[in-house]
């Protein structure tokens, strides 16, 4: 009797985890599509490039806006993931900070139109923009602490200021195709380190 208990709690499991991983998927794909053709691209190619059928998208995401903050959400959220991750993985903290900003430059560049969308709602947006520093000051913070607790870069450096520097080089870079913001960014966060 307890055995097929613990079965039929188990059954659930991989339904929720396959839909969670099917959303996921479908979020990755309609992000791909916004890169390459903007917000305004046509529901049919998100669903064709996540392998799905229209109606699937609909029924996650009812309007435009829903499957928009949806996504916007699910990039913040990897790229919060991506810091405890990159610290654990990376040769040194500050190899991991490299290695974050490129993730988080990525995320700033690739959005654009979702921003610009989102703020025609305004409190919506500024709901979003709170999640957003929310979620990934305090990664950001934890990479600047750790890199400078190992002695690579100077320790009086704050996380929103560094950001919100990455943030202004990367203006632009969406709509002019001869600007790219990496070297500049490069540049920034090689000024970091410490000289000795």
């Amino acid at each position: 009797m307890n055995g097929s208990g613990e079965d039929a709690e188990q059954v659930p499991r991989p339904k929720r985890t396959d839909a969670r991983r099917n959303k996921e998927t479908l979020l990755d794909a309609a992000a791909a599509v916004f890169v390459m053709s903007g917000v305004e691209a046509p529901v049919r190619d998100i669903a064709a490039k996540a392998g799905v059928g229209m109606g699937t998208i609909y029924r996650h995401f009812p309007t435009r806006a829903d499957l928009i903050i949806a996504v916007y959400r699910h990039q913040v959220e990897a790229c919060a993931e991506a810091g405890p991750a990159l610290l654990a993985t990376s040769a040194t903290p500050y190899a991991a900070l490299e290695q974050w900003i490129d993730l988080f430059v990525d995320f700033l560049v690739t959005k654009h139109g979702l921003a610009s969308v989102l703020q025609s709602d305004n409190a919506g947006f500024e709901t979003l923009h709170s999640y957003f520093l929310d979620r990934l000051v305090p990664v950001c913070t934890r990479l600047l602490d750790a890199a400078a607790a190992s002695g690579e870069i100077r320790s009086d450096l704050e996380a929103y200021a560094l950001m919100r520097g990455v943030g202004n080089l990367c203006i632009g870079a969406d709509s002019d195709p001869r600007y790219d913001a990496r070297p500049l960014v490069g540049l920034l966060v090689a000024g970091l380190r410490r000289t000795h």
